[in-house]
């Protein structure tokens, strides 16, 4: 069984910063790619940002460019999202999810965590 488990959202005034954290764990668990989707008030699930665990290469959406940044520390099978300059329309549950390719697409994503609130106020 493959557990994911998001931690570090919260609320922060817009221009402010958040690091999520996501903790992967399971017997089983050996993905390629661990990734980033949010999903905002009445919006659909969108991509954020993915990072590949052999080599660190990333992709990110277009929207959180120069102001989100992931990174992993394989030795604890943890990913981090660092999030700054948040604007008002970053406000969401952030998921975190695991797949064999590095792709923007939740439909190439096999296991998913249960999702972390990130509010930004103005």
């Amino acid at each position: 069984q493959v557990q994911l488990v998001e931690s570090g959202g919260g609320l922060v005034q817009a221009g402010g910063s958040l690091r999520l954290s996501c903790a992967a764990s399971g017997r089983t668990f050996n993905p390629s790619v661990m990734g980033w989707f949010r999903q905002g008030p009445g919006k659909e699930r969108e991509f954020v940002a993915a990072i590949r665990w052999s080599d660190g290469n990333t992709r990110y959406a277009d929207s959180v460019k120069g102001r989100f940044t992931i990174s992993r520390d394989n030795a604890k099978n943890t990913v981090y999202l660092q999030m700054n300059s948040l604007k008002l329309e970053d406000t969401a549950v952030y998921y975190c999810a695991a797949s064999r390719f590095l792709s923007n697409l939740a439909t190439l994503y096999n296991y998913w965590g249960q999702g972390t609130q990130v509010t930004v106020s103005s």
